[in-house]
């Protein structure tokens, strides 16, 4: 109970900061002349701030001292993040070449891995768990960088990125509270805590942009998040946890990266593939893309959760049957609205038969 409380209040006080601070941020910002100018791939018409990652790094900081467990894992956590912030404030300001941003994220990813944020035993399904030794080093590693950018890459319309953010930080909180992973219940609730401080300016119409200071940030926080509260556990489907609760950004760079391979492109160049462009080309506004992926990401949170606290089965492997109901409804709504999604962003295209002459 007093591990809930304090996630609940760390969650508010990263919240309250971050919600305080944007508006001195977008100040600065302007005094700065770091702003966001309108582009072909932009869906804003007027330049705008985008030194907001600050004041969420800021909300992130005040809340973790305060009400993270005093340990050096945390002390390396917070230390990363304003690592990890530096790098994304250099390339809003420079717009740094991506070799040396990926260097300056590898860094930033390694002090919290380091410091002890890692697993040294995965537990797979059907395999069992194994020892990881050395290997858990780079994998964690590659595992906080990768999440790095698919946060990155989704942060291309007002909201988006932070939406899900805050979505999965407030998922991934209940299921680390329920593991007695107080840590990484807390850093969610605080990621998450940030992310809807930031929102309430960073909805479309935007007045301000987080950029890549605040996108890293809060890819990173959920990087490390999911392996404090999910991978460092014994349990068979905590792999399952994080991936299920982050499957639409990964969806989308998944598709994004695919699609810059079949047609010879390098993967880190910018286009307008993602599935928030496609939405864009249809026709949808901002809010209204927001909408449907707010309620995708929301439909397999809901799914991850029933996966941690749905009984449907005891440890013998017995199924009880009005809970494996109600889990394979929230299943199937998972995956209906997934179909759904693709078939909206043309990803599915389902063939329409030409209307007969007469």
């Amino acid at each position: 109970m007093v591990e809930t409380t304090d996630a609940v209040l760390a969650f508010i006080a990263a919240a309250v900061i971050t919600w305080a601070l944007v508006p001195v941020a977008e100040r600065i910002a302007r005094t700065a002349g770091v702003l966001d100018e309108p582009g072909p791939r932009s869906q804003h018409s007027v330049a705008t701030p985008r030194m907001s990652g600050i004041a969420i790094l800021v909300g992130v900081q005040v809340a973790g001292w305060i009400w993270l467990p005093r340990g050096s894992e945390e002390a390396a956590i917070l230390l990363g993040a304003l690592a990890i912030v530096t790098v994304g404030a250099l390339d809003d300001l420079f717009d740094l070449p991506a070799l040396v941003k990926l260097l300056g994220q590898i860094g930033a990813a390694s002090i919290p891995v380091i410091g002890g944020v890692r697993p040294d035993v995965l537990t797979m399904p059907f395999i069992g768990g194994f020892e990881l030794a050395w290997t858990a080093y780079p994998l964690a590693i590659i595992g906080i960088v990768a999440v790095i950018n698919i946060i990155n890459l989704i942060d291309g319309i007002d909201g988006l990125a932070a939406g899900v953010c805050a979505i999965a930080g407030i998922a991934m909180a209940a299921i680390a509270l329920s593991l007695d992973r107080t840590e990484a219940g807390i850093l969610a609730a605080i990621t998450a805590g940030a992310a809807l401080g930031f929102l309430r300016h960073g909805f479309p119409p935007a007045s301000s942009f987080m950029g890549d200071a605040g996108s890293n940030l809060l890819g990173y926080l959920i990087a490390v998040a999911s392996i404090q509260g999910a991978l460092k556990t014994n349990a068979v489907v905590a792999l399952a946890f994080p991936l299920v609760i982050l499957a639409v950004p990964i969806l989308d760079t998944a598709f994004v990266v695919a699609k810059r391979i079949k047609y010879k492109q390098p993967i880190y160049q910018a286009d307008r593939w993602h599935f928030h462009h496609r939405m864009a080309n249809k026709g949808f506004s901002q809010r209204r893309t927001l909408a449907y992926m707010y309620g995708w990401t929301s439909v397999l949170a809901l799914l991850a959760l029933a996966l941690r606290f749905v009984p449907y089965s005891d440890d013998s492997g017995n199924f009880d049957l009005p809970w494996t109901i109600l889990m394979a409804v929230v299943l199937l709504a998972a995956i209906a609205a997934s179909v759904y999604l693709a078939i909206v962003l043309e990803i599915i295209k389902i063939r329409r038969s030409a209307p007969e002459k007469s």
